[in-house]
């Protein structure tokens, strides 16, 4: 069915992550993000599958949300 699984692994410690966060400001990082109501997560997990989202897809509880 081309389900897919979502996986956290944080193998870092305190230091690390404080290190980051310093440097993360001084690297032009852009981040995408499509956001979808709840209501059309089908939809989501759609254009997942056909490789069509740029960056996240976020599904938004409690009121509706823009691609």
């Amino acid at each position: 069915m081309g389900e897919r699984q979502i996986v956290s692994v944080a193998n870092l410690t305190r230091l690390d992550g404080e290190e980051f966060l310093a440097l993360a400001p001084k690297i032009p990082v852009r981040t995408t993000v499509e956001t979808y109501p709840l209501e059309q997560a089908n939809e989501a997990l759609a254009r997942l599958r056909q490789g069509r989202v740029t960056g996240a897809a976020v599904l938004l509880t409690g009121h509706s949300g823009a691609r």
